[in-house]
């Protein structure tokens, strides 16, 4: 199962701001035998994609050295009843970090309007990290034009 939850990163500003965007499809493996008659994209996966998109902030703002862990979400809101079938763009931006920690927040929206959105998102940083190999799982989740950059 793909558990990454973005198709890509469009725009990045370490220590700012990050967007991604995300087409969700009906043939995602999380609709495989989960719905009966109709398919609903389960809120959770709002979270982790906006939650995956501010970590690799987090980690590319702090050069690689660092993984960060997302320890707690506050203020959550995420429409109902959303059938797949519609391209997203998610938006982080990092409000404060630290070696120990980071605060953020981030959003969903199609064609203007926001579905989703998380007012506080903290991430408690682990300095364990493989700074090569998360250099090179950036390559290649965020793509060839942003690695230029970066």
């Amino acid at each position: 199962m793909r558990l990454l939850l973005y198709d890509r990163i469009t725009s990045l500003s370490p220590g700012e701001s990050i967007t991604g965007i995300k087409t969700f499809c009906l043939s995602e493996e999380y609709f495989r035998k989960h719905f009966g008659k109709e398919a609903l994209i389960p809120g959770v996966i709002f979270i982790e994609a906006m939650a995956q998109l501010l970590g690799w902030l987090i980690i590319r703002t702090h050069d690689f050295r660092l993984s960060a862990i997302m320890t707690l979400i506050e203020d959550v809101n995420v429409a109902p009843d959303l059938r797949p079938g519609f391209s997203a763009e998610i938006s982080g931006r990092l409000l404060s970090t630290s070696s120990s920690d980071s605060l953020g927040s981030a959003r969903i929206s199609v064609e203007g309007r926001e579905i989703a959105s998380i007012g506080r998102i903290i991430y408690a940083h682990s300095h364990m990290a493989d700074r090569d190999a998360l250099r090179k799982m950036f390559r290649y989740y965020a793509g060839p034009s942003l690695t230029e950059k970066s």
